[in-house]
């Protein structure tokens, strides 16, 4: 069901993703860094104290705009939202722009990079701050699963995913600064409502990374393999062959070896 595009068709554009050549060894070191993070503020509770004093300082000085800002944010990037603003982003990458390659790989990657987030609030188990210790808390608190903050790791993987998107072209440095910018006033407004601490915003951009990072192998070697068998994909959009797909490489282009 393939069909053989030149590599210039932008809609194939992100057939392979920027990838590090350690791709395994680099993520795995960023997940062990994070899971010290994490541990080393659960496991020591004057880190967590000293970090939650952040908290109640800007509890104090809540203003109108900034509440009106965060809990914007808070509403917005609930999980129920994220899943719809995915589904969007898919829907018209797909059928809009007919781009099955690009609508595929900017919606794995976003969601991902999210998921992940899932995976080290259960191993961690950190219980969120005490919102009753806040002089004006905004949000109810709903319990454990503190560390990372999903908030904060959906925007961070949702701006790498749009990098992507723009990568080579002439929108490449807006979307990284934009996309930088909105993935740190999303760590701030955790921090402002008192739903998480310092670590755990900073522990979300670890952890969208690493997990991003390793993706970005796997879709590399086995994208278009999955592509190429889903029916019907190659009517809307171009999807290459995997017979003429490129091995590992670098951002430069050239073939290197497996490198684990």
């Amino acid at each position: 069901m393939s069909t053989s595009i030149t590599p210039p068709d932008a809609r194939a554009r992100l057939t392979h993703l920027p990838q590090l050549r350690r791709w395994i060894t680099v993520p795995l070191l960023l997940v062990l860094v994070t899971l010290i993070l994490g541990f080393g503020v659960k496991l020591f509770p004057r880190l967590s104290g000293a970090e939650f004093r952040i908290d109640q300082l800007l509890s104090r000085d809540h203003i109108a705009v900034g509440n009106a800002i965060a809990l914007t944010i808070n509403t917005v990037l609930s999980p129920p939202a994220i899943i719809l603003i995915l589904l969007l982003l898919f829907a018209f990458l797909l059928f809009v722009r007919r781009s099955p390659v690009n609508s595929f790989a900017v919606t794995s990657v976003a969601a991902v990079g999210w998921l992940s987030s899932e995976v080290f609030k259960l191993l961690v188990a950190q219980p969120r701050p005490d919102l009753h210790l806040l002089q004006n808390p905004l949000v109810p608190s709903d319990g454990s699963g503190s560390f990372p903050s999903g908030h904060t790791t959906f925007a961070v993987a949702f701006a790498i995913a749009i990098y992507f998107l723009a990568r080579g072209t002439r929108w490449a440095v807006s979307a990284a600064i934009v996309g930088l910018g909105f993935a740190l006033v999303v760590a701030a407004s955790r921090l402002y409502l008192g739903v998480h601490y310092a670590s755990e915003v900073l522990g979300s951009f670890l952890v969208a990374t690493a997990v991003i990072a390793f993706y970005t192998g796997l879709w590399n070697r086995y994208g278009m393999r999955v592509l190429n068998r889903i029916p019907f994909l190659d009517r809307i959009g171009p999807i290459p062959s995997t017979d003429h797909q490129p091995h590992d490489r670098r951002s430069t282009g050239r073939p290197v070896p497996d490198a684990r």
